[in-house]
């Protein structure tokens, strides 16, 4: 009887053995990017070029070898980093030239943005364009000489082919071409310090907008250009101007803006959240990919918008998309994942762009049956809403008013089958095969949805969404943040194991003190304190004032580099620049204020000819020039009070509070028994203390 039942298990145990043998994969190549966690890195794993990762040993054996580096940067959810991966790198031929000739190497730009920034800056300045894959050749110490983006196989091996030939004949020549483009790359990365006494004037900055405005797409919103990036950062600064300077006109280039935005193809109708960028004019066919910055930064904006306009149509968008944040990259230990891939399989199994996202109108008719006409109408299944082969791209170019005269419905009724039709197409589409998700979390990108999130709560009020604030605060805290305060930049699987940069410090103290203003919880506030002065002590220029982007801490790389053009992201140093000067309304003996300002001044010269690319900097043109707000509230009912003020749209401001004294000044000998008071004080001068936000924000309005 035993030995029956030994015979048995061992046969399971066989069957079992084999059933996991006839289930797993086998891969002709693997290389060193095996042992990576990165999703890009990874889809690069079994290519036969053998790749490997950026490291201080591999820069050592290039060096030992004499051999020149090939660096390939991109990014998971990139469709031309696919494109050439299929074309280039996984072809044998290709793969046997670039591993005889180079040592290869491969980096995820959005883990290793201190790499990719020295790269594209050499590509630009070598040919005056840039992009992903970004593909540079240089010598064993790093510095390049040549660089591509994307480029098909035969012309791939003909440019390689003729690099090593020429590196091996004439490598002299390659050396001082080396050297001058390094010299080039380092000299557009220098800061001067500026010792000019005068600021930037509100009379200047009234003519930098000017100047800015003459790029403005007055019609569809955004610039007059195609492709068409979001930029969340220029809006953000327009909407504070035009509101602390009532100008309407600046106003309705905002609300155009944003409009024509949450209208577009670019915003996803049917299932929340923004596409990375628009290739047309019309914002109508976007590059499908998503991305959690963009996601994080348009719900702050959106949310900022709609506590000046109360346009619902901006309080639906903040919604939306947290909503599509949360189902999509939100990882159940309170971390957002980084983004969806453009690619997905189309109906015959091939990856195609965009392939999740589009529709053919009969697909749309079967499925919506009647409400198809109004449907039709409302999203534009006609010749403008046309893409390609027969696909539609869901765009609207009217409000609901005309569809719901033309269909002679109410406008309630047009939402409800707007509505319904929308939840048809998603349980549709959820039959589809997905986008690939970039499942590592990044801490910056993380700082910067918390901040929406905290927006929304502060705006919208919903409880949900501080929920999940203090759950993604509560992550950086426990896995971003190191004991003496130092950050993580990345974080997948439970590991971390690149140190913070510069933007990962200044978009998580933003956050966490943005979340401090909503909670009045101290640990928030001291923590942001606490890597502010960890950035001041690893990453910061004594010469110029500025911050460095990478930390003391870290291996040196051909150039330490220094950021302060507002990008798709804005500058980590005007970021920091702006967390500094609100830490001054609350430690003004710290000397940050005058960091701030000497900041500022190292950079006010682009002010004129280039504002949009200072967008954020300009914040800090109205902090100085205008009245900021320290508002401390203080006393039982604190954080009901503070939630009430909190709701208005004050930028010019920074709020306070705790039941009795609190952790800085603006909180202490305030409290009075059985009173909850709103001191309203510029610089620590405060008028006296009031009892309701309505008289607050009188005081703040009328303040001398």
């Amino acid at each position: 009887m035993i030995k029956h039942i030994v015979q048995i298990f061992l046969l399971i145990f066989l069957l079992q053995g084999c059933n996991q043998n006839k289930n797993k994969v086998t891969h002709k190549h693997t290389n060193d990017l095996i042992h990576e966690t990165s999703p890009y890195l990874l889809q690069h794993a079994h290519n036969p070029v053998n790749w490997q990762a950026w490291k201080p040993e591999v820069l050592e054996r290039a060096q030992k070898e004499d051999k020149p580096l090939l660096i390939s940067i991109g990014y998971a959810a990139c469709h031309w980093c696919h494109v050439m991966e299929e074309e280039c790198f996984e072809d044998e031929e290709v793969a046997k030239m670039m591993n005889e000739n180079f040592i290869n190497i491969k980096i995820d730009r959005e883990e290793r943005p201190d790499v990719d920034q020295i790269y594209m800056d050499a590509i630009q300045l070598m040919s005056g364009n840039g992009g992903w894959p970004l593909n540079i050749v240089a010598l064993p110490d790093g510095r390049p000489f040549w660089g591509a983006t994307y480029v098909p196989k035969e012309n791939w091996i003909k440019s390689l082919e003729q690099l090593v030939k020429l590196y091996k004949e004439d490598k002299g020549r390659v050396q001082q071409y080396a050297a001058d483009l390094f010299n080039g790359i380092n000299a557009i990365n220098l800061v001067e310090t500026n010792v000019d006494p005068d600021l930037y004037s509100l009379e200047q900055l009234e003519t930098a907008v000017n100047n800015w405005s003459q790029y403005f797409d007055n019609f569809l919103g955004g610039y007059k250009r195609a492709p068409k990036f979001m930029m969340p950062n220029n809006w953000d600064f327009l909407l504070h101007y035009a509101t602390a300077n009532s100008k309407p006109e600046v106003m309705e280039q905002v609300n155009t803006t944003l409009t024509r935005m949450a209208y577009g193809g670019i915003y996803d109708h049917v299932g929340g959240g923004f596409s990375r960028y628009a290739v047309d004019t019309t914002w109508h066919v976007p590059h499908f990919e998503k991305m959690l910055y963009d996601n994080g930064q348009l719900t702050s904006l959106y949310a900022k918008a709609y506590a000046v306009t109360k346009n619902e149509l901006y309080k639906k968008v903040v919604e939306e998309t947290i909503a599509f944040v949360k189902s999509e990259l939100w990882d159940e230990n309170g971390g957002f994942y980084s983004s969806l891939d453009a690619d997905s399989l189309d109906e015959n199994g091939e990856l195609e762009e965009g392939a999740y996202y589009v529709w053919t109108k009969e697909e749309l008719q079967r499925l919506l049956e009647d409400d198809f006409d109004v449907f039709q109408d409302h999203y534009n299944i006609n010749s403008y809403g046309l893409w390609e082969e027969g696909n539609y791209v869901l765009i609207r170019d009217k409000d609901e008013q005309e569809v719901a005269e033309k269909h002679g419905i109410s406008i309630p009724a047009l939402q409800e089958k707007m509505k319904n039709a929308l939840a048809i197409l998603k349980e549709e589409r959820s039959k589809r095969d997905k986008p690939r998700l970039d499942d590592k979390i990044l801490t910056s990108w993380n700082g910067l949805m918390l901040k929406g999130l905290v927006d929304a709560y502060r705006y919208l009020g919903h409880e949900e969404y501080l929920t999940m604030a203090l759950q993604n605060a509560a992550f950086l805290e426990r896995e971003m943040m190191q004991n003496d305060h130092a950050l993580f930049r990345n974080h997948k699987e439970g590991k971390s194991n690149i140190n913070g940069f510069l933007e990962d410090y200044a978009t998580v103290i933003e956050a966490f003190l943005a979340l401090y203003e909503v909670t009045f919880e101290d640990k928030w506030l001291l923590h942001a304190k606490s890597l502010l002065d960890y950035a001041r002590i690893h990453f910061l220029d004594d010469e110029s004032g500025m911050f460095f982007y990478t930390s003391d801490q870290d291996a040196s790389l051909i150039r330490r580099s220094m950021e302060t053009n507002d990008n798709v992201i804005s500058a980590s140093n005007s970021i920091m620049a702006k967390n500094l000067l609100k830490f001054h309304k609350l430690y003004p003996k710290e000397g940050y204020g005058d960091m701030a300002v000497q900041m500022l001044k190292n950079v006010q010269v682009n002010f004129d000819s280039s504002a949009q690319g200072f967008a954020n900097w300009l914040h800090l043109v109205l902090y100085e020039n205008q009245n900021f707000y320290e508002v401390a509230v203080v006393g039982e009912d604190y954080k009901a009070l503070g939630k009430a003020i909190a709701k208005n749209y004050l930028p010019n401001s920074i709020l306070v509070g705790s039941k009795g004294a609190g952790p800085i000044e603006l909180l202490k000998n305030r409290d009075v028994e059985g009173e909850t008071l709103v001191y309203v004080c510029i610089e620590g001068t405060c008028k006296l203390p009031v009892k309701t936000a309505a008289d607050a924000l009188q005081q703040i309005q009328s303040f001398q």
